[in-house]
């Protein structure tokens, strides 16, 4: 069903045990709830993006274990144990393997289950176990979610007034990282929220004001365009929406005019590992090699700032070339879909071809920072991770 505007990725009915994830794909255009009720429904809404994000995926993966679980026990149809659930998992997981949320979450559930044998059918027991873990892994990642928001404002802040700065600046995004890739406020887009809160022209205690957000269409599947921007719109946040490939010019361009230069580029993350090298949405690795060639030739000092909760830390993967990349279908490159519009009015989604049929396409959907070119990494902990004197980052604390 179609409804008004909203941020909520994610609703799980607690007394009834039911599952619904907000179709994202047909955002911004309409907002429709699909019902999840099986691990198979959670890996194809995974592996499809309808829901998406990687917060969002392990609390939709974790959530859609215990709807599977509560309505076989309910039903009681066939012949589940220890076992076959472990196998679920696994085939889980096998949705998103960039993501290392979902990963951890379901290995954690996992480890839940090894206190009973294989063979040992599903119960009561299990079911409760489960229904404890999935809620708690909600409400902490909301929770931590405001407290990265502080945390970057006050990471925000400090820099700029290290550095003394004063005025207007603006602030470059990439992918969507808000309420609808987490379970509500947001990592790198909760970071933005939080500092416009607190620093808009009208409220800002400080010498300088957040002005603009400029979120990329993050191109093949625009989550950009179509996601960020319907929450910075609903947010009342003040942006501007630019392609991919404008982010060098746009930079120029507000330095050479002298309004609101970009001060910070703040993106989420999928999987950071032990060294800082991060995997984020194809793109990022290119923002960050746009600043640091600022940085270096003009002065500008751009803060690179990664946003993500712990659970997003690998410390078992040492560097990111051990990062397994996924890589999406060639048609989400040679076509668009979206739905046609007519004077307001919005009709059926077409697909529209914009490129040679048949022709060869390289479409990973993430690629590797580097974390020589990572200033801070802000989680929930009170401090930003910086890069120390040999540049490296200590993130086992």
């Amino acid at each position: 069903m179609s409804g008004q505007k909203t941020l909520q990725a994610i609703k799980f009915d607690r007394d009834n045990i039911k599952l619904e994830i907000l179709n994202q794909l047909v955002l911004p255009y309409s907002t429709t709830y699909i019902p999840i009720t099986t691990i198979e429904d959670a890996y194809n809404s995974i592996k499809s993006m309808q829901v998406r994000g990687a917060p969002a995926i392990a609390i939709v993966g974790a959530f859609a274990v215990v709807v599977d679980t509560f309505n076989y026990l309910k039903t009681s149809e066939g012949n589940r144990d220890v076992n076959h659930l472990v196998k679920s998992l696994d085939f889980l997981i096998s949705s998103r393997p960039t993501a290392v949320n979902l990963a951890n979450a379901i290995n954690e559930i996992k480890e839940l289950l090894t206190k009973y044998e294989e063979t040992q059918p599903l119960n009561d027991e299990i079911y409760k176990e489960l229904l404890a873990y999935a809620t708690k892994l909600y409400d902490e990642d909301l929770a931590n979610n405001f407290k990265i928001g502080e945390n970057g404002l006050n990471y925000i802040k400090e820099s700029l007034k290290k550095e003394n700065f004063k005025g207007p600046f603006s602030i470059i995004t990439i992918c969507n990282t808000g309420s609808l890739a987490t379970s509500g406020h947001g990592t790198a887009l909760g970071i933005i929220r939080s500092t416009y809160n607190a620093l808009n022209k009208d409220k800002s205690n400080e010498q300088f004001y957040l002005e603009k957000v400029y979120p990329l269409e993050t191109r093949p599947y625009n989550q950009g365009a179509k996601l960020t921007t319907y929450e910075l719109d609903y947010e009342n946040i003040p942006f501007t929406l630019i392609c991919d490939n404008m982010v060098s010019s746009l930079i120029n361009t507000l330095n050479v005019s002298n309004k609101a230069p970009v001060k910070f580029i703040i993106v989420g993350a999928d999987r950071i590992v032990e060294n800082g090298d991060t995997a984020n949405k194809i793109g990022t690795f290119q923002l960050a090699t746009i600043a640091n060639y600022f940085n270096s030739t003009q002065d500008t000092n751009i803060k690179f700032i990664v946003a993500a909760p712990r659970t997003t830390i690998d410390l078992k993967t040492k560097q990111g070339s051990n990062i397994k990349i996924e890589e999406r279908p060639k048609h989400e490159l040679t076509t668009l879909v979206g739905p046609q519009l007519n004077e307001g009015a919005v009709g059926e989604k077409v697909t529209v071809g914009i490129a040679t049929p048949g022709i060869d396409v390289w479409n990973p959907a993430f690629d590797v920072t580097p974390h020589t070119l990572i200033d801070a990494i802000v989680t929930e902990n009170s401090t930003a991770y910086t890069r120390d004197s040999n540049g490296n980052f200590n993130l086992s604390n």
